[in-house]
């Protein structure tokens, strides 16, 4: 036995004991519309929030390929709870801060929640100490246990098409909780709210923009990334969904005296198309970011051709996931339109991460025009 494998045991068993946790909470968490902080403290403690922060600040320094599998697991559990867990991301957005900032942040808690809201970008004043901020800006998946927020805005002068962000305490900002949908109901993607916050330049970076700090993880590419932590959720749960299905549908006897679901032919072939979809996609997804990573450990930067691997990797994974956690609901039969019944449950929470624009239908064209060498919007290769 090495020296880190009981830590890793530890961390193992650390990380069962919080996915069965949240199996048991769901119905709480979509009543709160968020994941309440004993959980987000769960995800601490199991390393979310440090995954991608430097050593010398006390972080994990994980690999994407690591992190993306840890939201996975999560997802499994709860697509919303991994959604919220999946910005854990947000040491590399951060990154693009003044390497100052970023090390006053992490370097006092290198487990930092961070959480915030791009769109619309809001005009933002300079004044005196920095920038004065105002506005409104939606779905802030997360906002209710982070530290530090941020709002997308826009600066007189600014040359660039990717968006500003603003760095600001918690408690200078107002959540106003207007979260109230059908699929990933507890990711409390709420507004933030914000009145005349003087927010020194030195919290406020570029989403997207070249990071000055050494390590890989901040070279990999980051609008990629931030595709990747979201999609993986759906594989999340398309997984859950069908060890749903092995594990407790196909033995349950029909109420009509029917066959059980394991022995009806079309449920076995719903099974292993969904099986060999969700394989499909699951290893097309990992595969392109080990690419990556490796590329990123004998290159600056990766290839345009990995970059654009990426983005439809992600793509393919949230509608892939989406398409196995239908079929899931499928083979579940009546039983399955029963509300909060899981299988209805994880087919919409999955449907509803395919809906997010870093991996919509919009994404299919951007990487077929990217394949072309055609135009392509910010943000995409």
């Amino acid at each position: 036995m090495t020296r880190h494998e009981p830590a890793l045991a530890r961390k193992a068993a650390a990380l069962t004991a919080l996915c069965d946790t949240i199996r048991r909470r769901r119905a709480e968490f979509d009543r709160l519309r968020h994941i309440p902080q004993d959980i987000v403290e769960g995800f601490k403690s199991v390393g979310v929030y440090r995954a991608f922060v430097p050593t010398k600040f006390g972080g994990d320094a994980l690999t994407p390929m690591a992190f993306l599998q840890l939201v996975e697991t999560i997802s499994a559990a709860d697509a919303s709870a991994g959604w919220v867990a999946s910005f854990g991301v947000s040491s590399t957005y951060l990154a693009a801060l003044p390497p100052e900032t970023f090390a006053q942040i992490y370097g006092n808690n290198p487990d930092t929640v961070f959480a915030g809201g791009l769109f619309p970008p809001q005009k933002a004043l300079r004044v005196a100490g920095g920038v004065q901020v105002s506005g409104r800006w939606s779905w802030c998946s997360g906002a209710m246990g982070a530290d530090l927020l941020g709002g997308g805005i826009k600066v007189d002068g600014d040359d660039t098409p990717l968006p500003r962000t603003a760095v600001m305490p918690r408690d200078r900002i107002t959540i106003d909780e207007t979260w109230r949908t059908i699929g990933l109901r507890a990711t409390g993607s709420h507004d933030l709210v914000v009145e005349k916050v003087v927010v020194p330049e030195d919290w406020t970076f570029v989403r997207g923009a070249p990071s000055v700090m050494e390590d890989a993880i901040f070279r990999y590419p980051a609008m990629a990334l931030a595709a990747q932590v979201l999609a993986v959720v759906a594989l999340g749960a398309a997984r859950e969904a069908l060890d749903f299905i092995r594990n407790e549908a196909a033995g349950k006897a029909s109420i009509t005296g029917a066959p059980t679901a394991g022995s009806r032919p079309y449920v076995q072939a719903h099974l292993a198309r969904a099986e060999g979809k969700l394989a499909g996609a699951r290893a097309q997804f990992f595969d392109a970011t080990a690419q990556a990573w490796d590329e990123l450990q004998h290159a600056p930067n990766v290839s345009r051709e990995t970059h654009v691997r990426l983005r439809l990797a992600s793509t393919v994974a949230a509608h892939e996931g989406a398409e196995v956690a239908r079929l899931a609901f499928v083979m579940g039969g009546a039983s399955a339109m029963m509300a909060d019944h899981p299988l209805g449950r994880l087919m919409v929470d999955a449907a509803c991460v395919a809906q997010h624009a870093f991996m919509g239908e919009g994404t299919w064209t951007s990487a077929g025009a990217a394949m072309f060498g055609e135009q392509t919007p910010p943000g995409f290769p």
